[in-house]
């Protein structure tokens, strides 16, 4: 089999990205491979639910993730390795891969047990978020045509194949540029939106600026956690200018508190006993809101935001059961997030980003008032982030928690219509940049 075969079975069982690996003599089953010294792989690779873990034996404290793991032959047929697992150890910090061969009948075997430099691992994602894996021979015809490759883009310690329109493309970047550019020049669009079975419908939404674009991308719209384009999650954001981009609100995710007396007791209670009379002076309401930030003392909830685990000089967690919280002024805890569920909810869709603004202007076609959208020239891209990067701009209070929870209350002659919650983390359009390693204003008109 040579390289171009290897890539249609990849691209046969809807893997867009094909990861791959060369693999030091260090990476084998008894050492584990390594991924990188950051836990931004979890960008890459759908995995479970984040839990921690104590080593018995050594005491060290990690974090640990399923993955839905699969080995293929060369005509395609896989083989489940049903033991395979991302170790984050946070004191490194370092990403590896275990378990791959156990339990698995069909693994490759001679290749992972032994000490061969220059093996070379390929990874792909499916649409339903399977992991596939294949891995050859450092003189393998496969090998060969991989290392002759010039200029793959890469991703830490991975090179990156995309699949596009049925061809191989070693640089994603530059088909999401050029689509952008497109978008661009098509001016002014009408609102809609692309539905899951791929038919494009009207969308007078607030948000619809985000599924317009998306419907330009042939992207439908969707719950799913994972990057939008080609690996690239793509976020609409609203201006009134485009060359003033960087002063906009950004909503980085809407993350629900995991711990603290938010779960224990129900968003009702929470509301009750931390939030406030309506602004507007409407009795049927109390609400939760705010800009809340690192270590500052809300003035109508009472809580501030803290971060316990996390040393923000060296970007380290040195506690992975450590936490976010929400506090009162005697240190009881509202509401919590886990380190590991932000590091679940931030790296499944951030390893790539591109922020798009886009201007909104209302008219009436035919006595109905419809929406249209633009999208600006100049766009903003991130790549290769860490949840550590998120954690020191929670800290430095340039990232904030803006909820808004609501509780409709039940009055005489009303129907109640009960808790309404969003909880959200935003931040400004000109902050991005401290969220990525790699970091680019691009002027779509000049490439």
């Amino acid at each position: 089999m040579n390289l171009k075969q290897l890539l249609k079975i990849f691209s046969d069982k809807t893997c867009q990205k094909i990861y791959v690996k060369k693999l030091s003599a260090n990476d084998n089953s008894k050492n584990q491979i390594y991924f990188g010294g950051s836990f931004d792989i979890l960008n890459i690779l759908p995995s479970s639910e984040i839990i921690t873990d104590t080593d018995g034996i050594r005491k060290r404290e990690s974090f640990k993730s399923k993955l839905d793991f699969y080995w293929f032959d060369e005509d395609g047929r896989s083989s489940k390795a049903p033991n395979s697992q991302l170790i984050l150890y946070p004191d490194y910090p370092e990403v590896r891969f275990s378990g791959f061969l156990l339990g698995c009948k069909n693994a490759p075997r001679d290749l992972l047990i032994e000490r061969i430099d220059n093996r070379v691992l390929f990874i792909g994602v499916s649409d339903e978020r399977k992991i596939y894996g294949y891995v050859v021979s450092p003189n393998s015809e496969i090998a060969n045509e991989f290392f002759a490759l010039k200029n793959i883009e890469t991703h830490g310690v991975f090179y990156v194949l995309t699949v596009f329109n049925n061809q191989i493309q070693l640089n994603s970047k530059n088909i999401l540029l050029e689509e952008l550019k497109r978008i661009h020049n098509l001016g002014w669009i009408f609102s809609k939106r692309l539905t899951p079975h791929l038919q494009i419908v009207p969308c007078e939404n607030s948000n619809c600026g985000g599924f317009t674009l998306e419907a330009e991308l042939n992207i439908p719209s969707n719950p799913r956690s994972e990057p939008d384009f080609l690996g690239w999650e793509i976020k609409n954001f609203s201006v009134k200018n485009f060359e003033k981009i960087n002063s906009t609100v950004i909503t980085l995710m809407d993350h629900s508190p995991t711990h603290g007396f938010f779960n224990e007791q129900g968003a009702e209670a929470f509301i009750r006993k931390y939030g406030y009379n309506d602004n507007r002076g409407r009795e049927s309401r109390m609400n939760f809101g705010g800009t809340h930030r690192h270590g500052i003392f809300h003035s109508l909830t009472s809580l501030q935001l803290v971060i316990v685990g996390f040393d923000s000089d060296n970007l380290k967690i040195i506690n992975p059961n450590g936490y976010i919280a929400l506090i009162d002024r005697h240190d009881n805890i509202a509401a919590s997030w886990s380190f590991a569920s932000f590091i679940k909810h931030w790296n499944t869709k951030h390893a790539n980003a591109c922020y798009v603004p886009s201007k909104l202007k209302k008219e009436f076609f035919l006595e109905d008032e419809k929406r249209q959208y633009s999208y600006g020239n100049k766009i903003i891209l991130g790549s290769y982030t860490d949840v550590t990067l998120l954690f020191k701009q929670i800290y430095l209070g340039k990232i904030y928690f803006d909820p808004g929870i609501k509780l409709e209350l039940a009055i005489e002659g009303q129907r109640r219509k009960g808790v309404k919650v969003r909880s959200s983390f935003r931040t400004k359009s000109g902050d991005l940049s401290s969220l990525y390693q790699t970091n680019e204003i691009i002027n779509l008109e000049l490439i």
